[in-house]
This record gives C-alpha cells, sequence and structure tokens, in this order.
C-alpha cells in the first residue's frame, strides 16, 4: 500500500465530470491498483476514487488513473508532503464477533429447529470470495446457503447475494436457495431479502442455548 499527502487538485471525467479544488489530501494506492483520495473528515468515506482493475500513469505532476471503461481519475500534484510504501501481506479476513461465531456453531448443531430433515453439509463453506457460515441441505435434499449475523443489516444481504451467485455456478450444488439469519433484522434488510427470495430467519440465542423455547420465527 502506497500513502501519499499531497496539495492537490482531482478532476474525474467518465460518465459525469466532477472537480476537486486544490487541498491537501490522501491519496490512497492499494496493491490491486484502486486509488482513492481522502479529506481529513468523511469517516471512511473517500471524496473520489477508482476501483480496480485500473493503471496508474505518473507523469511530471499529473497522476492519470483509468479504468477499464476508459474513465479517468486526473490528480494534478502541486507539493507532496509525504510519499510511504508498506506491504501489508495476505490479510486473514474479518472475524467474527464471539455472538456470531457461536449462533454459527449452535444452528450447525442444531439443523432440526429449521426443519425436520434439514441436515448440515459444512460450517465455513469455503469459495473463491469467503467461506459461507453455513451449507446444509433441506429437507427436500436442496442446497441452502446460510449467512448469520448478530443484527442484519442491508451489507448482509448483499453479502449473502454474492455468495448464492458463486454457488450457482456450481452444477454440483446449483440449485441453491439462502437464509439471512440474525437476532434481529433491519426491515430494509428484510425487504431486500425477500425481494431476491432469500428467506430471513430471526434467530433466539438463548433457545438455541436451550435456555427457553426453541422455536426459530421463519418470514
Amino acid at each position: 500500500m502506497r500513502l501519499v499527502i499531497a496539495r492537490c487538485s482531482v478532476d474525474y471525467a467518465g460518465r459525469l465530470s466532477a472537480h476537486l479544488p486544490s487541498a491537501t489530501r490522501l491519496l490512497l494506492i492499494k496493491a490491486d491498483g484502486s486509488l482513492s483520495v481522502h479529506a481529513d473528515d468523511r469517516a471512511y468515506k473517500p471524496l473520489n476514487w477508482m476501483s480496480p482493475p485500473c493503471s496508474l500513469k505518473e507523469t511530471d505532476d499529473v497522476w492519470t488513473v483509468t479504468n477499464k471503461a476508459g474513465e479517468q481519475l486526473i490528480i494534478t500534484i502541486e507539493e507532496i508532503l509525504h510519499d510511504s510504501s508498506h506491504e501489508l501481506g495476505v490479510d486473514p479476513g474479518l472475524i467474527k464477533d464471539g455472538v456470531e461465531a457461536h449462533l454459527q456453531e449452535l444452528l450447525a448443531d442444531r439443523m432440526e429447529v429449521l426443519g425436520e430433515g434439514w441436515s448440515l453439509i459444512r460450517r465455513e463453506y469455503p469459495t473463491a470470495i469467503g467461506p459461507v457460515d453455513i451449507l446444509c441441505r433441506d429437507a427436500a435434499g436442496g442446497t441452502v446457503a446460510i449467512e448469520i449475523k448478530r443484527r442484519g443489516e442491508i451489507d448482509g444481504v448483499e453479502q449473502l447475494t454474492r455468495y448464492l451467485e458463486l454457488l450457482n455456478r456450481d452444477s454440483l450444488l446449483a440449485p441453491v436457495k439462502g437464509i439471512f439469519a440474525a437476532q434481529e433484522i433491519k426491515p430494509q434488510a428484510r425487504v431486500l431479502a425477500l425481494d431476491r427470495g432469500i428467506d430471513c430467519v430471526v434467530l433466539d440465542y438463548d433457545a438455541l442455548r436451550g435456555i427457553e423455547d426453541d422455536k426459530l420465527r421463519l418470514f
């Protein structure tokens, strides 16, 4: 990863055009080729960016980032205050918090709460874009991918959608249905999930542990 702090102006030329006047900003260039322009606010959100695959050409005081669609981010450098590169190595990925990990373990051990005849194929089923929390079979023998969250939001539905798209390319597994499971599911996430044919299950942590009634609510 390369970190550059510079006084610069930025112009985007593509389907639309945008201009950032001269100011001191952080330019973040990642190993995947992406480049993002950050100010000292807006939390993690960049002012502008170019997603990979793209190429960076540095000529004199002008950086030109071009993506596969021919769109360009043109950065005019006035002064570089800092320029450093760092090798971060392979990232192990996000580790779920204790509640999510335990929910996954409990549900995998008690597949029958989803219905009679349900059976586990594997926890943390590997895919090219990350592991699926639970891959299982329903009573009819169909393949089901389950994404588990403590709090179910739109990002989780998007994540499961990507898994389903990939899993359904495997002729040995397809067709693969999806279940979005969480202790609490936000209304917007539920609407998006149901629109995409994904079932929603509200998990009761205590019930799965056998403390209370062990019925799950399937919507």
